[in-house]
């Protein structure tokens, strides 16, 4: 409006109207309206730009004109026509500089009493503008507040949203950073000795490193932990910054010349230090920030007190898991179970894809032992390239650490690079770790592990791994030594009884003796019930998904978790607008071809009427084929049974894809009971055979069935095969429920009181007499 009203009181003229910026320590002209033939080329026009840059020095109006006029006056200007005049009146409040008005005239020279008719409109435009920048600097101000009330609304949704520690560093990083403008946040974090540590770093600070760890009072992050308060320093002489800034100045590094750094509280217990180093623009941080700063901290706190319990909680069901593997591993001496144990049960700590470990014997290393092998071969095609990197690894004495990060190779000798890239391509691992099992006596032999992350070991599970080897190093030389004298823990103690017996009464041996043979005759003669017991688990005789045909939004839901459906029950609808309208679009133009074609054979067009007859039979094919679309929107049960989804009426309003699951059906008119039966035992079972079922949820009663079906193949429940009977019981009032836990039992037959009494110490011997003997 101002260079308008300018230019239609100069005639023969441009008007370019700026205001006068501040930002980031710069000041320029920003041209803000133009009016005639004159373009201004750049967005910021340097503040001692020109005749502009005059108004600085003097806010008073300038006119240059004739051969006072020169190019350089007003270069920020592209102008076609010959120039006469050039003004430039400047636009101040209150003293204060606000901007200028610039007019081009190219008619004739301006006279001094029209440029001083224009100072009324200069003063007016002053004040308008200087009102104007007021509510817009209020209105950003009101805008900040808000979204800095959002931002912190979502921060805490984004915090909240997950528990690990590795993941909630980054977010608070890059969150901090993009929220406060930042160049670097570092996150300290407390550790149990008081100190901090830096744990993760967003952005680049070269004063700071990952993994640094300060004392209370040490540094502005230890100053910060030891007295609570937070802290905005914007002066870069300020003493603390240079302090800092000594090590990375001297290497020619970005030092840090503002900085804000306040505590992390819960509780009014510290959790940890968040520093915010350096603008990404330049200026200095003020107490606004910090006190931004503050209120982040805040909403992150709670965030990183919940990952620190879950991390505590993580290392004690660690200390468990190695407290339980190391007793299994040390609560042995048969070698095989052992050896077993050792490559399978630190599964449950360390995060490997395959173990193995190989026995020293008579200065040969023979592969013994690999996880998911019951049997080893080592000349198997499977085996065979483990076994022979494994046989290289046990010609080292120390630790052999191999990763492969894409193409690369991390080893030292380009021998064991070459060695590694062709195993790593046949097996498709990506790490390596074989570590030497010694003792006292010498090498027991070389257990290694691998996975197809070449990072799957970290420096906690190194250590637990050095604590596992150790170990299972005593509880193998144990086992070895057993081995080699298997007779003299059962000779000595029967030896022993032998000579305590010979020294008693003649007639008390003589009681014995009768005693011990009624014993054996019972033993032998009398016959009773064999049973094959195990956990037993409730299974659901026939289950099935209930899954939409067609992507779209549920609209309706019919029932409840726990609610009896029968087969083609309309239990849910999906949003249908769509096929409604298709339908009734259909139908409307099949009605409309069937009167036209009627028309037609009215008139005697033969040739019309067969058009409209081919229109109309496709528009039937359509209303067919969009009422079928339109029954595809109702989800329906496909048997009888209950629906077994939890919450499902809670899918009304879910988007569900053709295929997802919307609710499954579990027949519950009778039940399969899973009893889990040993290896041992797997040779008695046959279908048809009955079975008692004891569940813990009906401690008192008893289920009766019969044996269904004999899984043909095992199952490894904590490394031990078993196999499952399938127990069909009946259930017609719904009592037993999928997933209820018990105990099993079949009945095998009868057979002799000895044989059911001893059955397992009896396959025990024997299979220790095969051993020995190969019967």
């Amino acid at each position: 409006m101002l260079a308008r009203f300018v230019a239609e009181f100069v005639p023969e003229s441009a008007v370019n109207v700026y205001t006068l910026v501040s930002h980031g320590g710069a000041t320029y002209w920003a041209p803000k309206a133009t009016v005639g033939e004159a373009a201004v080329r750049d967005e910021a026009i340097a503040s001692d730009s020109g005749l502009l840059g005059r108004l600085l020095e003097e806010p008073s109006p300038i006119v240059r004109s004739g051969p006072a006029l020169k190019r350089e006056d007003y270069a920020h200007v592209d102008v076609r026509r010959t120039l006469r005049s050039l003004c430039c009146v400047p636009l101040a409040k209150d003293d204060t500089l606000l901007g200028a008005i610039e007019i081009l005239s190219f008619d004739e020279a301006l006279a001094e009493d029209s440029v001083a008719a224009l100072l009324p409109a200069a003063r007016l435009g002053a004040a308008a503008i200087a009102a104007a920048q007021s509510y817009e600097e209020e209105r950003n101000g009101t805008l900040a507040s808000i979204t800095r009330i959002t931002q912190l609304y979502d921060l805490e949704k984004v915090f909240s949203s997950t528990l690990e520690m590795e993941e909630l560093l980054p977010l608070i990083g890059s969150k901090f950073s993009e929220i406060l403008g930042a160049q670097a946040v570092n996150i300290w974090l407390l550790r149990p000795d008081e100190t901090i540590e830096l744990m993760h770093q967003a952005g680049e600070d070269h004063t700071a490193f990952h993994g640094q760890v300060l004392k209370p009072k040490e540094g502005i992050a230890g100053a910060v932990s030891d007295n609570g308060e937070g802290i905005c320093i914007s002066d870069p002489a300020d003493a603390r910054l240079v302090q800092r800034n000594t090590a990375a100045a001297g290497a020619g590094e970005v030092v840090v010349h503002t900085l804000l750094a306040t505590p992390i509280m819960d509780r009014n217990a510290l959790v940890g230090v968040v520093e915010v180093v350096n603008k990404a623009d330049g200026t200095t941080f003020g107490e606004d920030d910090l006190f931004a700063l503050t209120s982040l901290s805040d909403t992150a706190s709670t965030a990183l007190h919940n990952a620190s319990l879950l991390m505590a909680e993580r290392k004690v069901e660690i200390l468990e898991t190695l407290n339980a593997v190391s007793h299994e591993i040390t609560s042995t001496l048969n070698m095989e179970r052992m050896l077993l144990t050792v490559v399978n049960a630190p599964q449950a700590i360390i995060p490997y894809d395959r173990a193995a470990l190989a026995l020293e014997h008579h200065g040969r290393f023979k592969l013994s032992a690999v996880t998911g092998f019951a049997r080893v071969d080592p000349g198997s095609p499977e085996l065979a390239p483990l076994n022979e990197v494994l046989q290289w690894a046990s010609l080292s004495a120390e630790i052999v650490h191999v990763r492969q990060h894409d193409d690369e190779i991390d080893a030292d000798r380009e021998e064991t690079r070459a060695k590694f890239r062709k195993y790593f391509g046949e097996s498709g691992m990506r790490g390596f770790y074989a570590m030497p099992l010694n003792d006292d006596t010498g090498r027991v032999g070389v257990l290694c592990l691998e996975s197809k992350d070449p990072d799957f070991l970290t420096a906690a599970h190194i250590e637990i791994l050095q604590v596992l080897s150790s170990q299972a190093t005593v509880a193998l030389r144990n086992a070895q030594m057993y081995k080699e004298v298997p007779f003299i823990s059962v000779l000595e103690p029967v030896l022993v009884r032998k000579r305590k017996f010979m020294a008693m009464e003649k007639r008390r041996r003589a009681l014995i003796i009768a005693g011990v043979v009624a014993a054996l005759i019972f033993l032998v003669a009398f016959p009773l019930p064999l049973r094959v017991e195990g956990d037993a688990v409730v299974a659901p005789l026939r289950e099935a998904q209930i899954q939409p045909e067609t992507d779209g939004v549920v609209s309706k839901v019919f029932v409840k978790e726990g609610e009896i459906v029968r087969a083609g029950q309309l239990v849910a609808e999906m949003e249908d607008w769509n096929a409604q309208t298709a339908v009734a679009e259909a139908q409307s133009r099949y009605q409309s071809a069937l009167l036209q074609m009627n028309h037609s054979l009215e008139t005697g067009d033969g040739t019309a009427a067969g058009v409209q007859r081919v229109q109309a039979d496709y528009w039937k094919a359509e209303v067919t084929r969009d009422q079928e679309m339109l029954a595809k929107s109702q989800l329906r049960s496909p048997i009888d049974g209950a629906i077994a989804t939890p919450h499902v009426e809670d899918f009304a309003g879910r988007r569900l894809g053709r295929g997802d699951s919307f609710a499954e059906v579990v027949d519950t008119s009778s039940a399969i009971v899973d009893v889990a039966a040993d290896d041992e035992d797997a040779g008695l079972l046959q279908v048809g055979q009955p079975a008692s079922v004891k569940l813990n949820s009906y401690p008192l009663r008893t289920f009766h069935g019969q044996v269904a079906i004999v899984s043909p193949k095992a199952e490894n429940v904590q490394n031990a095969p078993v196999f499952y009977s399938r127990v069909s019981i009946p259930n017609p009032g719904g009592a037993i429920r999928t997933g209820m836990e018990g105990r099993g039992k079949v009945s095998v037959g009868w057979r002799p009181a000895g044989y059911v009494l001893f059955r397992g110490l009896l396959l025990w011997a024997y299979s220790k007499l095969w051993y020995w003997f190969g019967w």
